[in-house]
């Protein structure tokens, strides 16, 4: 999930408890060329405000220009964009791909905000649950979703179940130049962001855009249970107080990516440090990446942020390093 779809439940929310129309779309699946992956969300209203992203501009266009004309009235509703039938051609892409697309419209919206409340705790990582919707009434159930990957979207004629995880959470451990990079390139991406630091001398130095800033020992707010299996830890600093402290509490965390800067001589002195005082075994050191990111010869703080951001991203879509 990305943080642009917690953003599109939020103001689901602020217009269903205004009691204002509600639209809620979200992408099946895709062929060729598509900028947005399944379970992708979009939420409009009546007025043409919208929130949210199926294709980078074309289909919300299209979309948008149905719904004033008076378009999806029932409950729920799948099109297609992109089909290559006559009856379909004004829906072609400019990118030759298409996209398959469920379009909700529910009529009770106090039913709704329950619904949206419940899915936004899963972006916030409290949770993993399986959206259920009944293609004839619209119906909307969550179900229990205790297993972690399996197919995003699941659909029969009757039935489409959508598997919803946490939004990418980005930890930076430490304020820095890298990490000032890392956040912007992290919230491009469309990660929450959250930067802790308690050291009085850095706070205001560095810009975080939108990111949650907090002035507390990154130790301190990974051990308070905010790292899910969506999340990734990045100690940014050089400071062995910050970042060893950091790696030490991650590695007791699901977080999936973990990772510390500093070159391959300090990383092995690091290693060795934190088996001797931070009592890590061999399997918990595996799971720390040091150097942090991918070789690409980086050398400025942006070009160590993309490095950094292109890895976690690389672990988080299963990727190994060998098929780069």
């Amino acid at each position: 999930m990305r943080h642009l779809d917690l953003q599109v439940i939020d103001k689901a929310l602020e217009w269903a408890e205004a009691g204002r129309p509600v639209w809620l779309c979200t992408i099946l699946s895709t062929f060729g060329s598509s900028p947005r992956e399944p379970g992708a969300m979009l939420v409009a209203s009546d007025n043409g405000d919208y929130v949210g992203s199926l294709s980078g501009g074309c289909v919300e266009e299209e979309f948008l220009n149905s719904l004033s004309s008076g378009a999806f009235s029932q409950p729920v509703e799948v099109i297609c964009y992109g089909e290559t039938s006559e009856e379909s051609r004004r829906l072609q892409l400019p990118c030759g791909g298409s996209i398959q697309v469920l379009v909700e419209h529910p009529s009770s919206n106090l039913a709704l905000v329950q619904h949206l409340l419940s899915i936004r705790e899963v972006l916030q990582g409290q949770q993993r649950l399986i959206r259920q919707v009944e293609l004839g009434s619209g119906q909307m159930t969550l179900l229990s979703d205790a297993a972690v990957g399996g197919e995003r979207i699941e659909q029969t004629e009757t039935v489409i179940k959508i598997r919803l995880g946490p939004v990418l959470r980005i930890v930076l451990a430490g304020f820095s130049p890298v990490a000032e990079a890392c956040a912007g390139f992290a919230q491009a991406l469309g990660c929450e962001v959250i930067a802790c630091d308690p050291r009085e001398e850095v706070q205001g130095l560095y810009h975080f855009g939108n990111a949650q800033v907090l002035p507390t020992l990154p130790s301190v707010y990974i051990a308070s249970g905010q790292c899910h299996q969506a999340t990734a830890v990045l100690a940014l600093t050089h400071d062995p107080k910050i970042d060893d402290l950091a790696m030490m509490e991650a590695v007791r965390t699901p977080a999936f990516y973990i990772g510390v800067m500093g070159s391959k001589r300090t990383s092995a002195k690091r290693a060795e440090r934190l088996k001797r005082l931070g009592s890590l075994d061999d399997e918990s050191l595996q799971r720390l990446h040091m150097p942090i990111g991918l070789n690409l010869g980086s050398k400025t703080p942006a070009e160590i942020g993309l490095a950094t951001m292109a890895d976690v991203l690389r672990v988080y879509r299963g990727r190994a390093r060998s098929t780069l």
